[in-house]
Protein backbone atom coordinates (compact mmCIF):
# COMPACT_ATOMS: atom_id res chain seq x y z
CA UNK A 1 0.00 0.00 0.00
CA UNK A 2 1.83 3.54 -0.80
CA UNK A 3 0.64 6.09 1.62
CA UNK A 4 1.66 9.07 -0.52
CA UNK A 5 4.93 8.92 1.19
CA UNK A 6 8.51 7.50 0.05
CA UNK A 7 11.87 7.21 1.97
CA UNK A 8 15.22 7.21 0.71
CA UNK A 9 18.30 6.20 2.78
CA UNK A 10 21.29 7.59 1.31
CA UNK A 11 24.75 6.37 3.19
CA UNK A 12 26.63 9.59 1.05
CA UNK A 13 24.94 12.57 0.14
CA UNK A 14 25.37 12.37 -3.39
CA UNK A 15 24.21 8.63 -3.61
CA UNK A 16 20.26 8.73 -4.01
CA UNK A 17 21.06 11.23 -7.21
CA UNK A 18 23.20 8.71 -9.24
CA UNK A 19 21.12 5.24 -7.79
CA UNK A 20 17.30 6.38 -7.54
CA UNK A 21 17.18 9.98 -8.53
CA UNK A 22 14.62 9.42 -11.42
CA UNK A 23 12.62 6.97 -9.17
CA UNK A 24 12.59 10.42 -6.46
CA UNK A 25 11.31 13.03 -9.35
CA UNK A 26 9.01 10.28 -10.70
CA UNK A 27 6.94 9.77 -7.83
CA UNK A 28 6.92 12.82 -6.87
CA UNK A 29 5.49 13.96 -9.78
CA UNK A 30 3.07 11.30 -9.16
CA UNK A 31 2.26 13.78 -5.62
CA UNK A 32 4.44 11.06 -3.71
CA UNK A 33 6.29 13.04 -1.48
CA UNK A 34 9.60 11.93 -1.02
CA UNK A 35 12.13 12.21 2.16
CA UNK A 36 16.11 12.11 1.47
CA UNK A 37 17.94 10.90 4.61
CA UNK A 38 21.67 11.37 3.64
CA UNK A 39 23.55 9.56 6.26
CA UNK A 40 26.79 11.27 5.76
CA UNK A 41 27.89 14.02 3.26
CA UNK A 42 30.25 11.34 2.28
CA UNK A 43 33.17 13.98 3.31
CA UNK A 44 36.08 12.09 3.46
CA UNK A 45 35.71 9.37 0.88
CA UNK A 46 34.01 10.80 -1.92
CA UNK A 47 35.27 14.33 -2.20
CA UNK A 48 38.67 13.76 -3.86
CA UNK A 49 38.14 16.93 -5.72
CA UNK A 50 37.44 19.31 -2.95
CA UNK A 51 40.52 17.75 -0.93
CA UNK A 52 42.98 18.43 -3.93
CA UNK A 53 42.35 22.32 -3.25
CA UNK A 54 44.96 23.70 -1.10
CA UNK A 55 43.52 24.94 1.93
CA UNK A 56 40.40 22.97 2.10
CA UNK A 57 39.15 21.53 5.35
CA UNK A 58 36.12 19.39 6.80
CA UNK A 59 33.91 21.30 7.73
CA UNK A 60 34.53 23.04 4.23
CA UNK A 61 34.11 20.37 2.54
CA UNK A 62 30.61 19.37 4.49
CA UNK A 63 29.54 22.79 3.38
CA UNK A 64 30.06 22.18 0.00
CA UNK A 65 28.90 18.72 0.04
CA UNK A 66 25.49 19.56 1.42
CA UNK A 67 25.06 22.78 -1.12
CA UNK A 68 25.44 20.32 -3.89
CA UNK A 69 23.02 17.67 -1.87
CA UNK A 70 20.43 20.43 -1.72
CA UNK A 71 20.59 21.82 -5.10
CA UNK A 72 20.24 18.30 -6.73
CA UNK A 73 17.20 17.75 -4.32
CA UNK A 74 15.79 20.78 -5.31
CA UNK A 75 16.07 19.55 -9.12
CA UNK A 76 14.33 16.63 -8.15
CA UNK A 77 11.42 17.84 -6.21
CA UNK A 78 12.48 16.37 -3.10
CA UNK A 79 9.73 16.95 -0.21
CA UNK A 80 12.08 17.16 2.35
CA UNK A 81 15.66 16.16 2.80
CA UNK A 82 18.03 15.24 6.37
CA UNK A 83 21.51 15.42 6.96
CA UNK A 84 22.23 12.89 9.67
CA UNK A 85 26.53 13.80 9.64
CA UNK A 86 27.43 10.61 11.19
CA UNK A 87 30.45 10.49 9.00
CA UNK A 88 32.03 8.30 6.49
CA UNK A 89 34.73 5.61 5.88
CA UNK A 90 33.85 4.46 7.86
CA UNK A 91 29.75 5.16 8.28
CA UNK A 92 28.85 3.92 11.55
CA UNK A 93 25.72 5.21 13.88
CA UNK A 94 25.50 4.24 17.80
CA UNK A 95 22.20 3.47 19.29
CA UNK A 96 20.93 7.10 19.77
CA UNK A 97 21.54 8.00 16.26
CA UNK A 98 19.47 4.67 15.20
CA UNK A 99 16.93 5.48 17.12
CA UNK A 100 17.09 9.14 15.89
CA UNK A 101 16.56 7.31 11.80
CA UNK A 102 14.05 5.20 13.39
CA UNK A 103 11.94 8.48 14.99
CA UNK A 104 11.99 9.70 11.37
CA UNK A 105 10.70 6.67 9.43
CA UNK A 106 7.81 6.88 11.93
CA UNK A 107 7.53 10.40 10.96
CA UNK A 108 7.62 9.91 7.38
CA UNK A 109 5.51 6.52 7.39
CA UNK A 110 6.73 5.52 4.19
CA UNK A 111 4.67 3.48 1.66
CA UNK A 112 8.34 2.54 0.57
CA UNK A 113 11.95 2.68 1.56
CA UNK A 114 15.10 2.99 -1.42
CA UNK A 115 18.53 2.26 -0.17
CA UNK A 116 21.93 0.47 -0.75
CA UNK A 117 22.73 -3.13 -2.33
CA UNK A 118 23.32 -5.76 0.25
CA UNK A 119 26.98 -6.17 -0.80
CA UNK A 120 29.15 -3.51 -1.34
CA UNK A 121 33.23 -4.48 -1.17
CA UNK A 122 34.00 -1.31 -2.42
CA UNK A 123 32.48 0.37 -0.15
CA UNK A 124 31.30 -1.00 2.68
CA UNK A 125 29.33 2.07 3.74
CA UNK A 126 26.65 1.44 1.63
CA UNK A 127 26.66 -2.08 2.60
CA UNK A 128 26.20 -0.58 6.29
CA UNK A 129 23.94 1.65 5.34
CA UNK A 130 21.13 -1.55 3.83
CA UNK A 131 21.96 -3.79 6.88
CA UNK A 132 20.72 -0.13 8.98
CA UNK A 133 17.76 0.61 7.03
CA UNK A 134 16.71 -3.04 7.43
CA UNK A 135 17.13 -2.92 11.36
CA UNK A 136 15.85 0.67 11.72
CA UNK A 137 12.72 -0.61 9.36
CA UNK A 138 11.90 -3.48 11.71
CA UNK A 139 12.37 -1.09 15.29
CA UNK A 140 10.40 1.01 13.41
CA UNK A 141 7.87 -1.95 13.14
CA UNK A 142 8.03 -2.83 17.31
CA UNK A 143 5.21 -2.07 19.19
CA UNK A 144 7.59 -1.96 22.27
CA UNK A 145 9.59 0.77 20.72
CA UNK A 146 8.12 3.99 22.14
CA UNK A 147 5.20 3.09 23.33
CA UNK A 148 2.30 4.90 22.05
CA UNK A 149 3.82 6.28 19.10
CA UNK A 150 2.35 5.11 15.35
CA UNK A 151 4.37 2.20 14.64
CA UNK A 152 5.72 1.54 11.15
CA UNK A 153 3.54 -0.86 8.83
CA UNK A 154 5.20 -3.07 6.34
CA UNK A 155 6.91 -0.51 3.55
CA UNK A 156 8.73 -2.78 0.73
CA UNK A 157 12.36 -1.81 0.88
CA UNK A 158 13.85 -1.81 -2.93
CA UNK A 159 17.86 -1.75 -2.96
CA UNK A 160 18.63 0.68 -5.92
CA UNK A 161 21.73 -0.39 -8.33
CA UNK A 162 25.55 -0.16 -6.80
CA UNK A 163 28.50 1.00 -8.51
CA UNK A 164 30.01 -1.93 -10.40
CA UNK A 165 26.95 -3.95 -10.33
CA UNK A 166 28.30 -7.80 -10.90
CA UNK A 167 30.47 -6.98 -8.04
CA UNK A 168 27.43 -6.93 -5.75
CA UNK A 169 25.36 -9.57 -5.58
CA UNK A 170 22.85 -7.53 -6.80
CA UNK A 171 20.27 -8.63 -9.34
CA UNK A 172 17.01 -6.52 -10.25
CA UNK A 173 13.68 -7.42 -10.22
CA UNK A 174 12.33 -4.20 -11.22
CA UNK A 175 12.71 -1.71 -14.12
CA UNK A 176 11.43 1.79 -13.75
CA UNK A 177 10.84 4.04 -16.75
CA UNK A 178 11.99 7.49 -15.93
CA UNK A 179 12.29 8.70 -19.20
CA UNK A 180 9.88 11.56 -18.39
CA UNK A 181 11.52 12.86 -15.64
CA UNK A 182 15.20 12.25 -17.32
CA UNK A 183 16.04 15.48 -18.11
CA UNK A 184 15.59 16.84 -14.06
CA UNK A 185 18.13 13.37 -12.86
CA UNK A 186 20.02 14.87 -15.41
CA UNK A 187 20.01 18.13 -13.77
CA UNK A 188 20.21 16.83 -10.93
CA UNK A 189 23.34 14.50 -11.53
CA UNK A 190 25.34 18.16 -13.14
CA UNK A 191 24.77 19.80 -9.25
CA UNK A 192 27.20 17.03 -8.04
CA UNK A 193 30.03 18.85 -9.15
CA UNK A 194 32.40 17.21 -6.34
CA UNK A 195 32.05 13.42 -8.56
CA UNK A 196 32.36 15.07 -11.88
CA UNK A 197 33.53 11.91 -13.11
CA UNK A 198 30.18 9.92 -12.50
CA UNK A 199 28.32 12.03 -14.43
CA UNK A 200 28.47 10.16 -18.05
CA UNK A 201 28.84 6.81 -16.40
CA UNK A 202 25.39 7.17 -15.00
CA UNK A 203 23.95 8.16 -17.90
CA UNK A 204 25.19 5.24 -19.66
CA UNK A 205 23.61 3.39 -16.93
CA UNK A 206 20.36 4.89 -17.17
CA UNK A 207 20.31 4.16 -20.89
CA UNK A 208 21.64 0.32 -20.33
CA UNK A 209 18.71 -0.01 -17.99
CA UNK A 210 16.21 1.80 -20.64
CA UNK A 211 17.12 -1.00 -23.13
CA UNK A 212 16.90 -3.59 -20.28
CA UNK A 213 12.73 -2.01 -19.94
CA UNK A 214 12.18 -2.49 -23.41
CA UNK A 215 13.42 -6.24 -23.63
CA UNK A 216 11.03 -7.05 -20.84
CA UNK A 217 8.30 -4.72 -21.56
CA UNK A 218 6.70 -7.24 -24.45
CA UNK A 219 3.84 -8.27 -22.12
CA UNK A 220 4.16 -6.43 -18.92
CA UNK A 221 4.33 -2.74 -20.59
CA UNK A 222 2.61 -3.16 -23.75
CA UNK A 223 6.00 -3.36 -25.56
CA UNK A 224 6.42 0.56 -24.94
CA UNK A 225 9.39 2.47 -25.59
CA UNK A 226 11.52 3.64 -22.93
CA UNK A 227 14.74 5.60 -23.30
CA UNK A 228 15.79 5.65 -19.57
CA UNK A 229 15.38 3.58 -16.70
CA UNK A 230 16.61 2.30 -13.13
CA UNK A 231 16.51 -0.58 -11.90
CA UNK A 232 15.50 -1.85 -8.46
CA UNK A 233 16.01 -5.63 -6.04
CA UNK A 234 12.89 -5.86 -4.02
CA UNK A 235 13.92 -6.96 -0.36
CA UNK A 236 10.19 -8.54 0.20
CA UNK A 237 7.80 -10.85 -1.96
CA UNK A 238 5.18 -8.74 -2.78
CA UNK A 239 1.29 -9.82 -2.79
CA UNK A 240 -0.92 -10.08 -5.61
CA UNK A 241 -3.98 -11.05 -6.74
CA UNK A 242 -3.24 -12.18 -10.24
CA UNK A 243 -0.22 -12.77 -12.11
Amino acid sequence: MNTGTALVISAHSADFVWRCGGAIALHQQKGIDVTVVCLSYGERGESAKLWKQEGMTLDRVKTERRKEAESAAAALGVADIQFLDCGDYPLQLDRDEKFRLVDLIRKVQPGFILTHSKYDPYNTDHMYASELTLEARMIAQAWGHNPGEKVLGAPQVYLFEPHQTEQMAWKPDVFLDITPVWDRKWAAIQCMQGQEHLWHYYENVGENRGNHFRRNSGGQSGGRDCRYAEGFQSVFPRTVDEL
